[in-house]
């Protein structure tokens, strides 16, 4: 089956050709580094991720972009650059909050087990790109300066709103567009903004000191190394209007090729136990909040349940799942090993091979599911049923043919790895929270048996977990817990 992805530009499924044999390029749009990462960010580049691995499975050759944004990214309310605004709330320099953040997110995806991109360029490194591309985009009569601002003229475009299906005439001035007294129209967006004497990060220009718009540094950034055409743009679904459209008219006014990219993947939003995602309802959840109550591989087992186009809802009670399914995974994983090590080496019997067989057979409904859009919820429903044809054959088998076991092995760990699971040793993956939980759970009874004045049976715990290493020590503040 040929690889197919959903387009948003044609708004179908597309069987997916290359610019180039084998060899693809890819950017997508990365994070604004003033805050923590958060699970909605977790939950695009998890499925990016995902991608990424299956073209490479695919054996592709994948050449990701993703760019950090440290300036120009406005806020929708005061119009103010987003890292400054934070950057005077924290009383540091803007730079050591940029640099700060964007550490921490690399750790924070790093933890997670997403694959770092080959090139993640920074919006300030690329001031002088920009520049000469506005400066172009005035010579062609494409845009225009007033006052020291420079804005994009959307009326010379016949195709703008292509990606959205936004049209022209059903714009409302004032509605999703910066209202500017300096625009032609409501709807033509900023490519250079003028600085004041307040303004924080500043540049020399033609036009006088100021700062880039939001929408040419990703523009830039993916000419600059993808080139003018290129395979797939990623990101998140509200990114498509008026980021990704505006991306689209800048690069193919600068470059006069159509299309600017050929496939253009969005992923669907995150919610927080059925509410929209955001710090006012009090339900946002970075990603290291996260990773102390779930483990890595359980938050993106969580997010690939969902097909990446759709809405996600994350729940304790849904992570809780995905830790058990991970768990019967890695038991599985577990069992298969197991047997390697008392395996036989003879030619498989027949039992044997309708195992084989059927794992072939699953094999092949996880790849078409993968190469129908990257349809992971079908994909790991054929590695459950997997696991479990897997188990219920070993529970019966006391010895089984080497050869037969390798071809399993390799199919159902191989599989696993393409979606980014199996990454690590099973009791990092799975036992280490199971001992954590277990842990705490001793913990919590023997301060219940202490209130209940029971204290022969809580000393009993306390003595028996400081035979495993762990002292109990009971404090003016309360009892606590440490490592010998």
């Amino acid at each position: 089956m040929v690889l197919r992805v959903f387009n948003t530009m044609s708004g179908q499924l597309e069987d997916f050709k290359p610019i180039h044999d084998k060899h693809v390029g890819l950017y997508v749009c990365g994070p604004t580094v003033y805050d923590w990462a958060h699970l909605g960010h977790a939950r695009t580049y998890i499925a990016f991720d995902v991608i990424v691995r299956w073209l490479e499975f695919k054996e592709y050759s994948v050449f990701y972009v993703q760019n950090i944004t440290d300036v120009g990214h406005l806020t929708t309310d005061t119009a103010e650059d987003k890292i400054v605004k934070r950057a005077i709330e924290r009383k540091v320099e803007p730079m050591q909050l940029v640099e700060f953040y964007m550490r921490e997110y690399f750790k924070d995806l790093d933890a997670l087990g997403v694959k770092r991109p080959d090139i993640s360029p920074r919006a300030t490194g690329h001031l002088l790109e920009m520049i000469e591309s506005i400066q172009e985009l005035i010579q062609k009569g494409i845009a225009y300066e007033v006052d020291g601002n420079v804005f994009f003229d959307v009326s010379k475009l016949d195709d703008y709103g292509k990606l959205s299906k936004i049209k022209l005439d059903e714009m409302l001035e004032g509605s999703r567009f910066e209202v500017h007294k300096d625009k032609r129209n409501a709807r033509d967006f900023a490519l250079w903004k003028r600085a004041t004497s307040e303004t924080v990060l500043k540049w020399w220009s033609p036009w006088g000191t100021g700062f880039p718009g939001w929408h040419i540094e990703c523009a830039i950034m993916g000419l600059k190394y993808l080139g003018s055409q290129f395979d797939i743009h990623g990101g998140a679904r509200d990114l498509i209007f008026p980021h990704h459209e505006n991306e689209i008219a800048q690069s193919e006014a600068l470059t006069g090729k159509k299309p600017f990219v050929q496939y253009w993947l969005h992923t669907g939003f995150l919610k927080i136990n059925g509410e929209k995602m955001a710090k006012s309802l009090g339900n946002y959840i970075t990603v290291r909040e996260a990773l102390k109550k779930y483990s890595a591989e359980a938050i993106r087992l969580f997010v690939m349940s969902t097909h990446y186009r759709s809405e996600i809802d994350f729940t304790d009670e849904r992570l809780k799942g995905a830790e058990t399914s991970l768990a019967r995974l890695y038991n599985a994983l577990e069992s298969l090993e197991d047997a390697q090590t008392v395996s036989v080496h003879r030619e498989p019997n027949e039992a044997e091979t309708k195992l084989g067989e059927s794992v072939e057979n699953l094999r092949e409904q996880f790849v078409n599911a993968m190469d129908d859009d990257f349809n992971t919820p079908q994909a790991l429903a054929a590695l459950f049923d997997m696991s479990k044809a897997i188990n219920r054959f070993l529970d019966e088998q006391k010895q089984v043919s080497t050869t037969l076991l390798e071809k399993v092995y390799d199919s159902f760990s191989g599989l696993g790895k393409a979606l980014g699971i199996f990454q690590q040793e099973k009791t990092k993956a799975v036992g280490e929270k199971l001992v954590d939980d277990l842990v705490k759970l001793l913990f919590d009874l023997r301060t219940e048996l202490r209130e209940k004045k029971e204290y022969g049976l809580s000393d009993e715990i306390r003595a028996r977990m400081k035979q495993f290493g762990l002292v109990i020590e009971d404090t003016a503040e309360g009892p606590k817990w440490k490592l010998a």
